[in-house]
């Protein structure tokens, strides 16, 4: 029972949720199946990862995962299109994750990197996007002992990154006992050609990761502990411990404003009811913005909360041209006008 209970309080089971919603809001066509991460590139095309399949999560398509664009720059109805992914690769097994896009600066060339779960195992797939084509074609895949349970990754040059592991463990009954107990067994990684070391642990649930504009700081969302941590990055390139800024939410993806910095993050208000998905209680979606993470006294401010009515399961949230996109896990992608929001 206290096992139960301590589930509960780790996953905010009694959390009433106040509603906010945004005007204008609308689905996404073709998005019906999750939207779980998404970044945007500074020209407004977002890159959106669909049709995750967790174990302990529902969902509602056998089809393989897929990437799609969505030009958030058209004031039209924004239509999400189909990444083609080039030859050597296999899209039968395509269970994309956590996303995140590299830029050599060297040549411009674009690099995409996902967090891949193909039989539930955990790899990281590389791509080039070739934005002329719309296509992504396949660089390569990193496999390593550390990286047993990857959730997201930030890319921080054309073969390394940093990457959370939600779990200890890489799978299976033992995941499920892990939840029940919410101890702070997760970890983040670094990986490079060279080197591969954790460089931060002791979290209860390290899901989101991102990195601030100045490449400095990284920023890691600890889901069952309710908040971000804050790391400065050091020329070994471990993560030294900054701060620690209390959510309040289930914490999941993290996206980083390139222009101000601020943090938008994609929050599950009640996890209990997430992983129970009760048809008659419905877990609900909720987004988060941080301003001035680094001051003495950071903005933690709820801009969008919903009870499942309109959204379910909210992973990731992300603005662009004054409107707001939100992903979810297994559930529709939204679009919303971002109304007396200081961007």
């Amino acid at each position: 029972m206290n096992l139960i209970l301590h589930c509960r309080r780790r996953t905010l089971a009694s959390r009433k949720l106040v509603q906010t919603h945004l005007p204008n809001c609308h689905p996404i066509k073709s998005l019906e199946y999750g939207s779980e991460d998404l970044t945007i590139l500074p020209n407004g095309l977002a890159i959106i990862s669909t049709g995750l399949k967790d174990p302990v999560l529902p969902s509602y398509s056998d089809a393989p995962g897929k990437m799609y664009t969505l030009d958030m720059s058209e004031d039209s109805r924004m239509k999400p299109v189909e990444l083609r992914m080039g030859r050597g690769f296999d899209l039968d097994s395509f269970n994309p994750h956590g996303i995140s896009v590299y830029t050599d600066e060297t040549d411009n060339s674009v690099y995409l990197f996902v967090v891949n779960h193909p039989q539930q195992k955990t790899q990281v797939e590389i791509f080039l996007f070739v934005v002329e084509d719309h296509s992504l074609v396949y660089v390569k895949t990193i496999k390593h002992e550390f990286l047993h349970s990857v959730n997201d990754i930030v890319a921080v040059g054309v073969e390394s990154f940093y990457a959370t592991n939600d779990h200890y463990f890489g799978g299976g009954t033992l995941n499920t006992l892990e939840i029940l107990l919410a101890q702070p067994w997760s970890n983040v990684v670094y990986y490079s050609p060279e080197e591969v070391k954790v460089v931060a642990e002791g979290f209860y649930m390290a899901n989101g990761i991102n990195i601030s504009p100045d490449k400095r700081h990284i920023y890691v969302a600890d889901l069952f502990d309710h908040n971000i941590h804050v790391l400065e990055r050091l020329e070994s390139n471990g993560l030294a411990p900054v701060k620690v800024v209390e959510v309040g939410s289930l914490v999941d993806n993290i996206y980083v404003d390139p222009e101000t910095g601020d943090l938008w993050i994609g929050c599950h208000p009640n996890g209990w009811k997430l992983f129970q998905n009760d048809p008659e209680d419905l877990p609900g979606s909720e987004v988060i913005q941080i301003k001035g993470i680094h001051s003495e006294k950071p903005v933690v401010t709820q801009v969008y909360a919903d009870d499942g009515s309109v959204l379910i399961g909210s992973s990731v949230a992300a603005p662009y041209g004054g409107k707001l996109l939100i992903g979810t896990i297994y559930q529709k992608a939204l679009v919303c006008d971002l109304a007396k929001v200081d961007q």
